[in-house]
């Protein structure tokens, strides 16, 4: 019975140790909050309160059905990795723009007021990790334009 006390003794500690890690860890992991993110333009620093979507399907869904939308309200495609894109308007109901950001957080272009329902295709201008869509009309308002940074946690995180 000595030796099972033995050698339970150091995988007793390596398991507290692991724990009091994780424990010390755990308020870092409850600091990040996915649902703001900053625009910052020449004329100032805008917050946003958004939705992340990073899957296939809720990428698909998007803002489809979504009947209005907050000027300070929107939802951020992250696509995992930088690669081009291409978005519709299908079964979408209010105009919106779309902000086409790299994976370090910087506006490679903006498309404004996309059409209700038109199936065209909107593409970024190149590879981009995100996609930003905010209420149609309100990148004009804050002055966004192509060279301007997003910061969200996902980017800082390098996620």
């Amino acid at each position: 019975m000595m030796l099972f006390a033995q050698g339970f003794a150091p995988a007793l500690r390596r398991s507290g140790a692991i724990i009091a890690a994780a424990l010390l860890l755990s308020p870092l992991v409850a600091l990040a909050d996915e649902s703001k993110l900053t625009l910052h333009t020449d004329t100032g620093d805008y917050a946003f309160n958004v939705s992340v979507v990073d899957t296939p399907e809720s990428r698909a869904k998007g803002l489809m059905y979504v009947t209005e939308l907050a000027d300070d309200a929107g939802m951020l495609f992250d696509f995992k990795e930088q690669r081009p894109v291409s978005f519709w308007m299908r079964n979408t109901f209010i105009p919106l723009d779309m902000i086409f950001v790299d994976a370090a957080g910087v506006v490679k272009n903006v498309h404004v007021n996309a059409i209700p329902h038109d199936p065209t295709g909107i593409p970024s201008d190149g590879p981009v990790q995100y996609v930003l869509e905010i209420p149609g009309g309100r990148s004009v308002e804050i002055g966004l334009k192509a060279g301007d940074k997003m910061d969200h946690d996902r980017i800082a995180a390098g996620q």
